[in-house]
């Protein structure tokens, strides 16, 4: 007896348009192997890229929501939060180097409205690249925002160059996009931040600072600056 194969009945004719008429939550399948492996993807990418130009002695510091991802894994490492994208800060003198010393682990260089990006050849998607930032300039165009130096760095446990937290802190308070709200947010509630700390920060950016503290949610009291 020959076994027929499973075939699966054939529904109602689809018509253009008809996928997305029919809401997200019943259409698609929840993906948890994709959502481990693009957190496994960018780790990979910032272990790549630094290693890469600490084998060409090329000075640099992990910037971004890896650097808060670090620093609050220090105090608890289960507050950490996912992000998508490296950003490395770099010396401009530096980046012929680094465009030489990246293209031995397959990346090439890119253009991400303005800033300096490095991408797999397999996945030239900027936001899922090495976002250089240029020490003492403008962070991005438009931002009067000025990067710190390289110098205002520190060795993680693992060796990582990392920005120092004061720096880190500074940077996140100047852009202060939603994320970086959130980023700060991350850093207030494990203890971070306190008030020698916040001396050192402009009025203004202690402004800001005052109203993501005064504007999220807490369990414990909230520290006082």
């Amino acid at each position: 007896m020959v076994t027929q194969p499973r075939t699966t009945p054939a529904g109602p004719p689809v018509h253009p348009g008809a996928a997305s008429a029919i809401p997200a939550g019943q259409r698609l399948v929840p993906n948890f192997s994709g959502a481990f492996r693009a957190i496994e993807l960018v780790e990979q990418l910032l272990e790549q890229f630094t290693n890469a130009l600490e084998t060409a002695k090329i000075p640099y510091a992990v910037v971004g929501g890896y650097a808060v991802a670090a620093w609050v894994a220090a105090i608890d490492s289960g507050a950490t939060r996912y992000t998508k994208d490296v950003d490395v800060l770099v010396r401009r003198s530096d980046l012929p180097r680094v465009t030489v010393a990246t293209e031995g682990i397959e990346l090439v260089r890119g253009d991400d409205n303005g800033m300096v990006v490095f991408m797999r050849r397999s996945d030239t998607t900027p936001r899922r690249g090495v976002h250089v930032i240029l020490a003492g300039e403008r962070i991005r165009p438009g931002c009067s925002s000025i990067a710190p130096d390289i110098a205002a760095s520190c060795r993680s446990s693992q060796g990582y160059t990392v920005i120092n937290l004061p720096e880190l802190l500074r940077m996140k308070l100047e852009a202060y996009r939603r994320h970086d709200q959130v980023h700060i947010e991350d850093m207030l509630r494990v203890g971070l931040i306190d008030e020698e700390l916040t001396a050192t920060l402009p009025a203004h950016l202690l402004e800001r600072l005052r109203h993501v503290r005064d504007t999220m949610e807490w369990s414990t009291e909230p520290p006082k600056f």
